[in-house]
């Protein structure tokens, strides 16, 4: 009932910058938290940046200074503005949703949803 779709993700050069997008669909009531992560080859899934609804922002020690993250809540999207990337940047960034959602029987649930990921690679 929810999709979460990512874009944005390309090939770049250390030192460029990216912007990524994450759009939230479905019978949405309410968006609360999103959240962007991140996991490279080999290693688990890690907290990137989150943005609460009240535009409440959080970064990892990796990310700080470098990366912003924004939402439009009229369009449900969700962004990440990379830049000065490095190489250990490199990994599938994937979106987190906290939403209030209704169902086909017009039950209303709230939930996590994950989009399919987007593949970042920053070469040196």
């Amino acid at each position: 009932q929810v999709q979460v779709v990512e874009s944005g993700g390309e090939l770049v050069q250390a030192g460029g910058s990216l912007r990524l997008s994450c759009v939230a669909s479905g019978r949405i009531l309410t968006v609360n938290d999103m959240a962007w992560y991140r996991q490279a080859p080999g290693k688990q899934r890690e907290l990137v940046a989150a943005i609460s609804s009240e535009d409440s922002t959080k970064y990892s020690d990796s990310a700080k200074g470098r990366f912003t993250i924004s939402r439009d809540n009229a369009k449900k999207t969700v962004y990440l503005q990379m830049n000065n990337l490095k190489s250990q940047d490199t990994g599938v960034y994937s979106c987190n949703v906290d939403a209030v959602a209704a169902d086909d029987t017009n039950t209303i649930f709230r939930d996590l949803y994950w989009g399919q990921g987007t593949q970042v690679t920053v070469s040196s």
